[in-house]
């Protein structure tokens, strides 16, 4: 598939979002309606909810990040050749207006872009990076996570994100109303058993299959954006080389990284541990090997 047609799936792939999204409130709110004895009492709960988390995530979601990750807005001309780099990249790729570029305070080698679309995105790195890539290396980077941004990826994924914490909100609410016994629904039947098993089944799966499926499309996206940005420079073994760094660095920890910017950074922001069956369907990157031996053979 080539560029063009990777942009337009992604920007499909946000309106399936969004489609998924109406209609897990709509099942969340009718289930929830119905052990309050009103569907419309449910359905306007659901959609009350998400209509404002949604809002709120949408549009102060990458600020909300951007303060998470202690992060700062970087500036010339103590960051002049970065916020250069920046721009002549966003040039190179199209972008009709550069993002802004932030910076944390952090010595592990880190890097990630947010953001609802190209003309509202972000890119931020950590100290550590630009003081221990040369300057392909980090070029290698930053072309990595202007792709992220002119693929649509972030797109893609706060509305993944907000889907996911969605679907805890409300699901932890539907289980709360269940274990604590309130509601205005107080016959009891056959079909109410039932539907009382498969909401508490909804509640307690529902953010385990979410968390999954986003992590899923994390991963995936993360193979797009090496593969489009060693065709933004030219140079592949520029980002192999960085990833190596990553790699090796004894102290990868970001510090104000959680699990919810986790799949943002361009290699996961926390200590490295032994990969079971459990951690690789959990996890936000692909094996950093495996994205290095396919960027060596580019």
């Amino acid at each position: 598939m080539g560029m063009y047609e990777e942009i337009a799936a992604n920007k499909r792939r946000s309106y399936l979002l969004i489609f998924l999204f109406l209609i897990f409130i709509t099942l969340i709110g009718l289930v929830i309606g119905f052990f309050y004895g009103s569907p419309y009492f449910g359905l306007g709960l659901a959609f009350v909810i998400g209509g404002v988390y949604f809002l709120i995530t949408y549009y102060k979601g990458a600020g909300a990040i951007l303060t998470m990750s202690k992060a700062k807005e970087a500036k010339k001309p103590e960051h002049a050749y970065l916020i250069n780099t920046v721009e002549g990249l966003a040039i190179a790729a199209g972008l009709a207006k550069p993002p802004k570029v932030y910076v944390i305070e952090d010595s592990a080698l880190n890097a990630f872009a947010t953001g609802r679309d190209p003309e509202h995105s972000v890119v931020c790195v950590t100290t550590g990076l630009m003081a221990k890539l040369n300057r392909l290396e980090l070029e290698g980077v930053l072309a990595h996570e202007l792709s992220h941004i002119k693929n649509y990826d972030i797109r893609v994924m706060m509305l993944a994100a907000v889907m996911v914490g969605l679907t805890v909100l409300l699901s932890d609410f539907l289980l709360r109303s269940f274990l604590w016994g309130r509601g205005g629904r107080r016959e009891h039947n056959q079909l109410t058993g039932v539907l009382i098993v498969a909401g508490l089944v909804l509640a307690i799966l529902s953010p385990f299959i979410g968390e999954a499926m986003r992590l899923a499309i994390s991963r995936k996206r993360e193979y797009l954006a090496d593969a489009s940005g060693a065709l933004l420079t030219r140079y592949p073994k520029g980002l192999a080389d960085a990833l190596r760094k990553i790699k090796e660095d004894p102290d990868p920890l970001v510090d104000h990284a959680n699990r919810a910017t986790a799949h943002l950074f361009i290699s996961t922001p926390f200590r490295k541990s032994k990969r079971s069956f459990m951690k690789k369907i959990f996890s936000t990157h692909p094996p950093i090997d495996d994205r290095i031996g396919r960027l060596d053979k580019m």
